[in-house]
């Protein structure tokens, strides 16, 4: 669950529930195990209860970006389609200019099988 990505939304349902219920639900979503059991151990005082109340709203006040630099490592769910499509929009164009040469007659057929299963590896 640490590596997972954290999802914003969740984190602040998690943390207004936290106003009502259990305190600290949402720390250990978020991957604080140790403030979560603190939230917990101090659940018949209101300060986790308040405390859970303000990291809610934090949460919704901050941009995807600055969620994903806090608590997703920096890495954002965009850029990792992004550069996801860009591999493979860069190995269809090696695989079209294969079929380009193999159509002008300068690769053999096993020579394009070959070069044709290192790409898709």
């Amino acid at each position: 669950m640490f590596n997972q990505r954290k999802s914003r939304s969740v984190a602040a349902i998690l943390a207004f529930s936290g106003t009502l219920t259990i305190s600290g639900l949402h720390k250990f979503y978020l991957g604080q195990p140790l403030w979560g059991l603190l939230y917990v151990l101090l659940s018949w005082t209101p300060i986790p209860k308040v405390a859970s109340a303000i990291e809610g709203v934090w949460f919704l006040a901050q941009d995807e970006e600055a969620f994903d630099r806090n608590f997703n490592l920096g890495k954002s769910a965009i850029k990792n389609s992004h550069s996801a499509s860009n591999q493979v929009a860069a190995i269809a164009q090696a695989l079209r200019e294969l079929e380009s040469l193999r159509q002008d007659g300068l690769l053999s057929e096993y020579e394009f099988e070959q070069k044709r299963r290192q790409l898709l590896e």
